[in-house]
């Protein structure tokens, strides 16, 4: 049997977007040539506030902004959390998001882990878009 993730729809899709203020960007570096850093910038210059969550950069900035070390360090509430790790690294992200009040989980495109699914809606999670870019679906939205 394949997995195959549902996500929400458009228009609920489109709700997130437009309701969020903050959003964490795990796995951002300071590397601007990699694509978290890339709509990172552009969601920062659109008005979202931008967390960097890098634990190896924790302590720095990126984008102007503190980067921590994990979810559970930010000190205030994330709308939404752009996940920019591996699809295997997805259910321990999961895991930290739990222990936070943070309303979406988001995998970037490419990324999607049923297990990390399970982790988060056996929580009573159930705001999770996985394998979408939240770059893309921002500029749709504008675009409508």
């Amino acid at each position: 049997m394949t997995y195959s993730f549902q996500n929400p729809s458009p228009s609920v899709i489109r709700d997130y977007i437009q309701n969020a203020k903050t959003i964490a960007v795990v796995g951002l570096s300071n590397r601007e040539d990699s694509a978290a850093y890339g709509v990172a910038k552009v969601l920062q210059s659109a008005g979202f506030t931008i967390i960097p969550v890098n634990p190896k950069l924790a302590g720095q900035e990126i984008l102007g902004e503190m980067a921590y070390a994990s979810l559970r360090d930010v000190p205030v509430h994330m709308d939404i959390v752009d996940v920019f790790r591996r699809s295997e690294f997805l259910p321990d992200v999961a895991r930290d998001f739990l222990k936070t009040d943070a309303d979406v989980f988001w995998a970037q495109l490419g990324l999607e882990s049923q297990e990390a699914e399970e982790i988060l809606r056996t929580a009573g999670r159930q705001h999770i878009v996985m394998n979408k870019c939240l770059k893309i679906e921002y500029r749709n939205l504008s675009a409508q």
